[in-house]
Parts: C-alpha cells; sequence; structure tokens
C-alpha cells in the first residue's frame, strides 16, 4: 500500500507510466523544433517593432515538458527528478533569454539566440533519449560492464 494512496488517486499513472519516457522525448525534439521557429519569428518581429511576443506552440511545449516530467517523476523517483530540474532550468533559461529577446529588441540590437536555453533543450533531449531508448543499447551496456 502507498503512503499517498488515499490523497492522490495515482492508478492511472502506472498504466501510462512506461510510456512517458517517450512522450518527453518526442515534446523534447518538438522543442528543439519550436524554440528555433520562434527565434526566427523574435526576428522577424524585432525588423518591425520594438517587442517580440511568445510564441504559443514553444510555451505549450515547455510547460507539456514540465508536466510530463513532474508526472514521470512520480512513477520513476529518480530519473523523472532528473529530468524535472532539467526541465524547470530550460523554462526558466527560456523566460529570461525571452525577457533579454524584449530588451534587445527595443534598444534595435540584433537578437541572439537563446544560448543557455538551447543548452538546457539540448541536455533535455539527451537525457529523454537515454531514459526512453536505453533498450537499444542495454545488451551491450550491460555486457560490456560485466568484462
Amino acid at each position: 500500500m502507498a503512503p499517498l494512496q488515499f490523497l492522490v488517486p495515482l492508478g492511472w499513472l502506472s498504466v501510462v507510466g512506461p510510456v512517458l519516457p517517450f512522450a518527453i522525448l518526442t515534446m523534447a525534439v518538438a522543442n528543439l523544433a519550436t524554440r528555433h521557429v520562434a527565434h526566427k519569428r523574435h526576428v522577424e518581429q524585432a525588423k518591425v517593432g520594438d517587442s517580440v511576443e511568445q510564441y504559443g506552440p514553444h510555451a505549450f511545449t515547455n510547460f507539456g515538458l514540465v508536466t510530463l516530467s513532474f508526472a514521470f517523476a512520480v512513477h520513476a523517483p529518480t530519473g523523472g527528478t532528473i529530468i524535472s530540474i532539467i526541465a524547470v532550468t530550460m523554462l526558466i533559461a527560456d523566460l529570461f533569454e525571452f525577457e533579454s529577446r524584449n530588451v534587445e529588441a527595443r534598444n534595435d540590437m540584433t537578437l541572439e539566440a537563446p544560448k543557455s536555453a538551447i543548452a538546457a533543450s539540448a541536455l533535455l533531449l539527451l537525457y529523454a533519449a537515454y531514459y526512453a531508448l536505453f533498450f537499444l543499447v542495454a545488451d551491450f551496456w550491460n555486457n560490456a560492464v560485466l568484462a
């Protein structure tokens, strides 16, 4: 019997839990794609005006990654906590990078790429790929460790 069994009904999580790493990996790939499109839109908006607006699909993938990683932390505490920390770091970096893009747009500066958010997003993608696709290298990994 789980301690939180009566406070939070989590029976559904045991059903979708094994699929969460693949959902996180898919969302991480989508996040990198929307990050690229969002930066292009920010550059275009800065040329026209003095501010940039959030790109909706990118905000969706950011919050989707955080939500999925928190759900995964309940299902697999160690891996989920690591992914959650990276996802929250990426979200915070994205917020600060967005504000710096606004400052650059207001001051007629060239817009830089969101480097710290890209780094956090790439790290999240790497760890999500490692966790979701480990079954592809599990035999080699286990045999190499034992040798």
